[in-house]
């Protein structure tokens, strides 16, 4: 066999050079080539990557500098023998990563996904003989038998063709059913308009016919998806990459202030060094906001239960808060902005169109003349009952309904929407019997059957117009059969064809007296024109209000499609997406370079006859403009860009499973409504992350100041390690969970995107922490200052700065809640989670103050009552200087 690259494509090639090519005949190969040729080019299986043992990806979540500080801590009081202290210390780190690991639990399934599309036998043809072999054993130069059913195992191309059609939207888009020949093809055509090639995971929806196998495994296009997934390296969120900057950040920031004070200490402090250790140990301790990773994780999970009751399933956590930096969404259109239901949306006649209501298989809608809204009458014996007629009865689809209450059709797309068109005529009741029929035939494009239609015996004729011009001589009018006027429905036809409807002709002519068979010459005189009906796949009602909340949200709507240019266009200005005055094909983005690709990435909002390689790029080209892209799909055709774009979201009901392990974010209704649901709550939880860490951050800065003004002064260390480990993951953890039920703000949805290059940590988020840390580290080094005099314990000292420090914590949590205003508003009594955190730090205070099994872990001390009153004066005051700074830096603040 001739392995060289041909110079031609397969689908140029005729059937008796296609056979050349590949080494083979209409008998197929031998069983000893096809062993030899299964050495060569290796099974019919998609390539798989090994994937990592689960203990290597639990030890990964270790490699973080902040893990790493607390590693060395728990190292150095191992050393010294602080042996509670190491305990509680690994806990930590454990804990955290255990909740990394348990993020990952959802691993990337999408690659067996695909490989689950592959059917598991096929018939072939060798050395002409009919075998039934498994897929995995198919090689170059094979002859396939196709069956109506069958899924294709591998990409073929047609040497044998009965009336074949093949669904072939999971890799194209496009939702109607593709006429497959085996005449050689002209052109650089699009994987779409390949009529005589058969690919990978497709399905044959009729027909039938034969093939030769030309690609296997990860030479087939499907294969080249598979490929593609494998290559797309994970990307980290903007929240990720930001905690990340500022973990390295607080790291250098530990490193420096701990060899600061330890040649500080050894030069003016007479400290042993074992206590100066110590004391270093509790600085790095308090510096490290060990309990953020599982907080931002927790809180979350909890905008995941949000969004999940919102018919929005989130598989990857991260992709919460990404939602709320969204700037593009990239959209495929059938199934997803579209019914995925071909619907007739006129009718005309050679007296009237109609416009026809109803944008699903329910046979529910009117048609009304389109001058006049009121809705007609189909009386019996009218021009439009026999029009009616004609296309319910000429027809090979079937509508039926449900267990579920859903319309569905059986049979081709174009085929049902005139069967639900005739449904929605509500035509009277008459007894037909068919006599005969001449099957759809791609050569002919129509099909005809031959019924008696009540005490009449009629030929009925659907199909291509251009096809039906051909054969008619006459057209129906309400006062008679007149001549055809051929250039008034080519007009019409233009007009309507500009809508983006596809349009399928009816006619009809008496048939002979006792007429039992239909040949096609009977086709050929006094056949008569009945009417024309031009269908779409209708947008879904519910997207065109979705883009309009996405484009005041500052979010820009692309429709990505394996569809026409024209229909595209028609769809995307009904949609209201915003440049849908002009497209681009897939054809002219392969010929861009890279700076090209990104213009035209950003100048056009409709891409047509797009391939999964364009719609990867396109993802791509718009990342690399500092995009946060969401892209949204139901088919394989869709899974590479999805795993590649920020937010890759699939639909729930009619997405392929490939797609949905491919994605981030499953819309479980396919409603694109669902989208703006989900923006919404990923803008409020980023929020709500962000007033987190302006809590968090300045306790830990005040603990660490603590730690720092005692060894500048030679004072008692205020806090130990396992006193600031239970403030950083006891109680700071605790009350963060009242700020992840604060509700979204009235505007949110009305500003723009936030740009993911801003630090969380902006200009304004440093002030506060330095200001209200200083605040509190200030207020806890004078009342230790007070409290040391007057002969108390190292214990009970360390027992009040303890409950100071958490008081305050509680009262800063207030503060947090509104950013610019006062606190204590309606609000605070609404979000019952403050409440329910704040019962439960009053139960972990009392637990570690008062039993005497917390005491002996923690070292404390019961304390008197006076002691609460006053850390709590202490607190209230603290909040009430927060409150006084808010108005005064609210000009400096970013809205």
């Amino acid at each position: 066999m001739n392995t060289d690259k041909p110079e031609r494509a397969y689908y140029h090639l005729s059937v008796d050079e296609t056979l050349t090519r590949t080494t083979s005949s209409a008998e197929g190969i031998t069983s000893t080539e096809a062993a030899a040729r299964l050495h060569q080019f290796g099974e019919n299986a998609l390539p798989q990557k090994p994937g990592k043992p689960a203990w290597l990806r639990f030890l990964a979540h270790f490699n973080d500098v902040l893990i790493y500080v607390l590693l060395a801590a728990a190292l150095l009081t191992a050393v010294m023998g602080h042996w509670v202290d190491t305990l509680v210390i690994l806990g930590v780190a454990v804990v955290n990563a255990l909740i990394g690991h348990i993020q990952e639990s959802n691993a990337e399934k999408s690659l067996q996904s695909i490989r689950n599309m592959l059917s598991s036998e096929t018939v072939v043809v060798r050395a002409g003989n009919y075998e039934t072999l498994p897929t995995t054993s198919l090689v170059p130069g094979d002859i396939v038998v196709i069956r109506a059913g069958d899924r294709i195992p591998a990409d073929l191309r047609i040497i044998e063709s009965h009336n074949l059609r093949v669904e072939e939207a999971i890799l194209t888009g496009e939702s109607t059913v593709v006429e497959k020949s085996t005449a050689a093809l002209t052109g650089d055509l699009a994987l779409g308009d390949r009529t005589n090639m058969l690919f990978s995971g497709t399905t044959v929806s009729s027909g039938g016919g034969k093939g030769v196998v030309v690609a296997t495994g990860g030479d087939t296009e499907l294969g080249h998806i598979n490929q593609m997934m494998s290559d797309i390296e994970k990307h980290r969120t903007p929240l990720l990459v930001q905690m990340d900057k500022l973990g390295k950040a607080i790291f250098l920031i530990i490193l420096a202030m701990m060899a600061a004070l330890f040649v500080f200490s050894l030069l003016f402090r007479d400290m042993p060094v074992s206590e100066l250790m110590l004391s270093l140990i509790s600085l790095a301790v308090a510096s490290v906001p060990e309990g953020l990773p599982a907080i931002i994780s927790i809180i979350l999970s909890l905008g995941v239960q949000t969004m999940a009751r919102q018919q929005a399933i989130i598989r990857k956590l991260p992709t919460v808060e990404t939602l709320g930096a969204m700037t593009i969404i990239c959209s495929d259109k059938t199934g997803t902005l579209t019914m995925n239901e071909m619907t007739v949306k006129v009718v005309i006649t050679a007296d009237h169109i109609y416009r026809v209501e109803g944008d699903s298989y329910e046979p529910v809608g009117t048609m009304h003349k389109i001058d006049d809204a009121s809705p007609v009458t189909i009386a019996p014996g009218s021009m439009l009952e026999s029009y009616l007629r004609t296309i319910d009865l000429c027809n090979d689809s079937q509508l039926i309904k449900d267990e579920n209450g859903i319309w569905k059709i059986t049979g081709g797309p174009t085929e049902g929407a005139l069967k639900v068109l005739a449904a929605k005529g509500r035509l009277p009741e008459v007894t037909t019997e068919l006599r005969s029929k001449i099957p759809f035939d791609s050569q002919y494009k129509y099909m005809s059957t031959l019924y008696r239609v009540g005490d009449e015996e009629r030929i009925l004729i659907t199909g291509a117009p251009d096809v039906l011009f051909r054969l008619c001589q006459l057209q129906q009018t309400e006062s008679g059969l007149q001549p055809l006027d051929l250039a008034w429905w080519e007009a019409r036809i233009e007009e309507y064809a500009g809508e983006g409807l596809r349009m399928v002709a009816a006619a009809w002519k008496p048939a002979s007296s006792g007429q039992t068979e239909l040949s096609h010459q009977d086709l050929q005189q006094g056949v008569i024109l009945s009417g024309i009906a031009g269908m779409m796949d209708p947008p879904r009602p519910e997207a065109i209000s979705a883009i309009g909340d996405c484009l005041q949200a500052g979010i820009r709507v692309k429709m990505i499609t394996g569809d026409h240019p024209q229909t595209a266009m028609s769809i995307g200005q009904m949609l209201g997406i915003g440049n849908a005055s002009t497209a681009i094909t897939g054809r002219e983005l392969e010929s861009m370079n890279e700076q090209q690709l990104s213009e035209a990435a950003q100048y056009y909002d409709i891409f047509a006859r797009t391939s999964p390689e364009d719609k990867f790029r396109l993802v791509q080209a718009l990342q690399r403009n500092r995009e946060i892209v969401g892209m949204t799909g139901d088919g394989v055709n869709d899974a590479p860009a999805l795993k590649q774009a920020d937010v890759g979201i699939a639909m729930g009901i009619k997405g392929t499973e490939v797609t949905k392990e491919a994605a981030d974010m499953i819309l479980t209704d396919d409603n694109f409504a669902t989208i703006a649901g989900a923006v919404r709550e990923g803008r409020r939880v980023y929020d709500n992350l962000k007033k987190t860490i302006l809590f968090i951050m300045p306790t830990n800065l005040a603990q660490g100041l603590l730690i720092i003004i005692a060894l500048l002064a030679g004072n008692l260390i205020p806090l130990t390690p396992v006193l600031i480990l239970w403030m950083n993951m006891a109680t700071s953890a605790t009350l963060s969970f009242g700020l992840a039920f604060e509700a979204g703000e009235k505007n949110i949805m009305k500003r723009p995107p936030r740009d993911p290059t801003l630090h969380v940590m902006d200009g304004f988020a440093i002030w506060r922490v330095i200001f209200v840390g200083s605040m509190i580290a200030i207020s806890a080094f004078v009342l230790e200052a007070w409290l040391q005099p007057r002969g108390y314990s190292a214990e009970f000292i360390r027992t009040v700065l303890l409950q100071m420090l958490v008081t305050a914590q509680w009262f800063y949590l207030l503060n947090c809640r509104v950013s610019d205003g006062f606190s204590l508003n309606k609000g605070l009594l609404r979000n019952k989670g403050i409440w329910i955190v704040s019962a439960v730090l009053l139960g972990l205070q009392l637990l570690i103050i008062y039993a005497p099994f917390m005491q002996l872990l923690f070292g404390t001390e019961s304390l008197p009552f006076r002691y609460w009153v006053i850390t709590f004066i202490i607190g209230f005051v603290m909040f009430l200087i927060v409150e006084i700074e808010k108005p005064l830096t609210r000009k400096f603040r970013k809205v």
